[in-house]
This record gives C-alpha cells, sequence and structure tokens, in this order.
C-alpha cells in the first residue's frame, strides 16, 4: 500500500496514517481523538493543530483508502483486459474482507467530498468507468458490488450461501449488459 495522503503536514500525515491503523485493528469505535493522541504519545487537544476534527480526520483516512484502491482497481483492471468488471470486483471484495472497518467508513454514511483531496474520488472510480463502459453502468456495477460486501461483511448471507457463486451470475449479467447495451450519452 502506497499512501500519500495530499494536502497534509507530515505530521497530519503521520497521524492519519495512525488513525487508520487504530481504525482498521481495534474498529471505528477506538477511533476517538483520545484513544489517537495515546497511540502517538501526545494530548488529544494537540492533534487539532493538525487536523481541524475529527470529521475532518475520517475523512483524510478516508481519502488513504480511495489512494489504496485506486492502485488496486487499476492494476487489477489492466491485469485483465478480458474481463475487467470480474478483475475489478474481485479487488473490490478482497479490499473490503481484508479492510472491514475502513471499508465501512468509506461507505456507510454521506461522503464530505469537500474535504477530500482534488481526484482522488475519481482516480478510485476511473478503472470501473473504463471497464464498464460509461458512469451509468459504473454505478450499477459498484452498486452490485456494494450490496454484495456489505451484506457478506454483515453475515446476511445464509451460512451454506455459495458467494462465489452469487458473485459469478451477477457478474456475468452485468458483463452481458455491459456487452449489449449502448454507451448513455
Amino acid at each position: 500500500m502506497s499512501v500519500t495522503v495530499p494536502q497534509l503536514s507530515d505530521r497530519a500525515r503521520e497521524i492519519v496514517l495512525e488513525a487508520r491503523e487504530l481504525l482498521e485493528a481495534e474498529g471505528p469505535e477506538a477511533l476517538t481523538m483520545r484513544r489517537l493522541g495515546e497511540r502517538l504519545g501526545i494530548r488529544a487537544p494537540s492533534l487539532y493543530k493538525h487536523v481541524a476534527d475529527k470529521e475532518a480526520l475520517e475523512t483524510a483516512v478516508i481519502a488513504t483508502g480511495f489512494e489504496d484502491v485506486a492502485e488496486r482497481f487499476e492494476a487489477a483492471v489492466a491485469a485483465n483486459r478480458r474481463r475487467p468488471l470480474a478483475a475489478f470486483a474481485a479487488e473490490y471484495r478482497a479490499f473490503a474482507l481484508a479492510h472491514p472497518h475502513l471499508y465501512r467508513l468509506m461507505n456507510d454514511r454521506p461522503l464530505r467530498r469537500d474535504l477530500l483531496p482534488p481526484g482522488v474520488e475519481a482516480r478510485a472510480a476511473a478503472p470501473l468507468i473504463a471497464a464498464a463502459g460509461s458512469q451509468e453502468r459504473a454505478r450499477a456495477v459498484w452498486a452490485f458490488a456494494h450490496g454484495m460486501t456489505i451484506l457478506e461483511l454483515n453475515g446476511r448471507f445464509p451460512p451454506d450461501a455459495d458467494l462465489d457463486a452469487a458473485w459469478a451470475a451477477g457478474l456475468r449479467a452485468l458483463e452481458r449488459e455491459t456487452a449489449v447495451a449502448p454507451a448513455a450519452d
């Protein structure tokens, strides 16, 4: 993972990366300014010299997630030009299962786009848009992938459900749609 977190000072970047580690290791309940300060060896009020508030901190953590998935999606889609949607979906699922707390932070509430570094969300979406052929189809693929992923993370499928088969069936349907439908203008 190569995380740059643009627009942050070195100290703020260190704080954001430590916040991501805390989130990933202990979950969202642990991601408090007090707990983060303890991990960094500073008092919680000192964090506000580097990040405006907890929302800004969480949005910066989300930006690291977008940077991470952008790299992963770009590589996956480039490596499988024959089935780019399947490559995207496999990487999407793998990321979410490996980073469930970050995944939820990125996707479970409204996104403060005004606090994100410019272009970070667009870069993460670009491989999917290219693979899907249009922004509308990309949104449909993303909705499918997110729905399958969040249901899996939340343990909502029956224990005997073959999730790999469900993913494959959904992707086949989406790939057929992408192959035959003209791009919307």
